[in-house]
């Protein structure tokens, strides 16, 4: 059976964060100074998110990031986070998770302050649960703040992380190992007119961020910095970029890093265009939870 008092002494051993107070209560405590909290959770379940194969260090690691990557999206500074763990009854392989998690929690200043464990039945799939917390200026960019005449943007490049026809990530590197774009949230947010990840595919988001933005969005496709050579709407709809989707008002440049790849505009929806000529949706625009 899992051992739930093994696991939370070396869970102790990474949340040194005062506010834990040794994960010795049920809540945790932290001082803010002005500005306003910004929090997010993410649950990464077994086979859904990951594979089972998949070494337990870099499902630490990406747990850590995917909730990082929505901080980022809204300019945030990480301050704290809360676990949620399913025992797995494979200590070696709790251990090795804590080992990627406490490197991500380390490297982005993200102290874990509590959360809970829970024992699963046999067979059960893991559910593994963080949720962060970070503090913002009181402007943050919202996902629903895209002008008409707004110029589109994304950092880094897409697709890397995609799935190629061998059923194996194009670039492993990056599936198990992503960079959330922290700092790049921090410059841009005072700029962003609106701003989110890219997590389940560059064409959904986008077609999020128009909808939630009540105005369209264009794409021109030949625009989308690649990843690695193919054909763009593969790369463009696949998940796990974590890169970070913005728009801008014409004229403005980015402070970091970035391509545009598109404008907003009156109207609702999301159009594409290679070559100059209109381009039709692929079948999927990304990823969404039921449908695949």
């Amino acid at each position: 059976m899992p051992d739930e008092f093994t696991f939370l002494t070396a869970l102790r051993a990474i949340a040194t964060h005062p506010a834990a107070a040794g994960l010795a209560d049920d809540t945790a405590q932290l001082d803010v100074a002005a500005g306003k909290l910004i929090l997010t959770s993410d649950t990464m379940v077994e086979s859904v998110h990951y594979r089972p194969h998949d070494p337990p260090e870099s499902v630490g690691w990406r747990l850590a990031a995917v909730n990082l990557s929505d901080l980022a999206a809204k300019g945030a500074t990480p301050l704290a986070c809360l676990l949620n763990y399913s025992l797995s009854g494979d200590a070696e392989w709790d251990r090795a998770f804590l080992d990627g998690l406490n490197d991500a929690l380390t490297t982005y200043a993200m102290p874990l302050i509590g959360g809970d464990t829970v024992a699963m039945p046999a067979g059960s799939p893991r559910s593994l649960t963080l949720t962060a917390i970070g503090t913002a200026p009181a402007r943050t960019p919202l996902r629903t703040g895209a002008q008409p005449g707004d110029t589109l943007w994304v950092t880094g490049t897409i697709g890397g992380a995609a799935f190629g026809a061998d059923g194996q990530p194009r670039d492993l590197a990056r599936y198990l190992h992503p960079v959330p774009r922290v700092a790049e949230g921090q410059a841009l947010a005072p700029l962003a007119t609106a701003m989110m990840d890219v997590s389940d595919g560059l064409l959904i988001d986008a077609q999020r961020l128009a909808t939630a933005s009540g105005i369209a969005i264009h794409i021109d496709l030949n625009a989308v910095p690649l990843a690695l050579p193919g054909p763009v709407l593969d790369a463009a709809c696949a998940g796990d970029d974590y890169e970070l989707l913005f728009t801008l008002p014409e004229g403005t440049a980015p402070p970091v890093p970035a391509t545009r790849i598109g404008t907003a505009s009156p109207g609702h929806g999301l159009t594409l265009t290679a070559n100059g000529a209109p381009a039709p949706h692929p079948a999927k625009l990304g990823y969404r939870h039921g449908t695949q």
